[in-house]
């Protein structure tokens, strides 16, 4: 048979109330915050109150949940029943079953309601109402470990949030260099073109036909002149044979 019980975070909540018998209590009904804890390692408290006027309570040892867990019907170990019940605590379906006296504005009793889910079996506890110095002591223990809760989850959501801004920061600055890189290669690929279209121009420039068509080409024009000198030649040649051949 187990003797402790594991190790939890408190668990806060906001049960729905539900009355029955006399409606007169529906109408002085007021919200509830519910406080389970673990006092020890051997005992599981459940502290519910309206911070006003009602506040109940429910003390269980080891010995009373596993007499609670037979009677439910959780099968598997006592780590499992105790993972179903907190799972059942903290759930949207927490109700506050509060039986209203006969023609009175006080109650009758109470109950703590719990279910994982739909189809389940429920956790039920019975409450005790708190009297005297207790009601009070109670409702500042509650008050107390709520702001302890409230402090925890404020550290935490600082925490978070200075990873996110310094997540930010190392996005913004790995960004920056990206774009830095990026513009050095698109100037470097500029560059790079420039460089490679200089010497096709030149070599375009220097090319035989281009050479040609800056050169008319002189030769040809002297070949021309060397002809026409020919055949002024040979005509007057020409010429004189007839004349002597005249005289003759």
């Amino acid at each position: 048979m187990p003797t402790v019980l594991e190790e939890f975070e408190p668990i806060f909540g906001e049960p729905k109330v539900e009355w029955t018998g006399s409606s007169s209590g529906s109408g002085q009904s007021s919200g509830f915050l519910f406080y389970v804890h673990s006092p020890d390692s051997s005992h599981l408290r459940i502290c519910v109150s309206d911070f006003r006027d009602t506040t109940w309570e429910s003390v269980r040892s080891v010995s009373q949940l596993e007499d609670m867990r037979d009677t439910v019907g959780i099968g598997g170990s006592w780590s499992d029943f105790i993972h179903y019940l907190l799972a059942s605590i903290k759930s949207e379906d927490v109700k506050l079953l509060l039986e209203a006296m006969p023609n009175s504005s006080d109650t009758k009793s109470a109950k703590l309601v719990a279910q994982k889910s739909k189809g389940m079996p429920r956790i039920s506890f019975s409450l005790t109402k708190l009297t005297g110095s207790a009601a009070p002591d109670a409702m500042a223990s509650l008050s107390l470990e709520l702001f302890k809760a409230y402090k925890g989850v404020q550290s935490l959501f600082m925490k978070e949030q200075d990873r996110c801004l310094q997540l930010t920061k190392a996005i913004s600055a790995e960004k920056e260099k990206n774009e830095t890189i990026q513009s050095q290669l698109e100037l470097n690929s500029k560059r790079h073109k420039a460089d490679v279209s200089t010497p096709s121009m030149t070599n375009c420039q220097n090319s035989p036909d281009k050479q040609a068509a800056r050169d008319p080409g002189p030769t040809k024009v002297t070949k021309r002149v060397a002809l026409a000198y020919r055949r002024a030649k040979v005509r007057g040649v020409i010429l004189q044979d007839s004349e002597n051949d005249k005289d003759g």
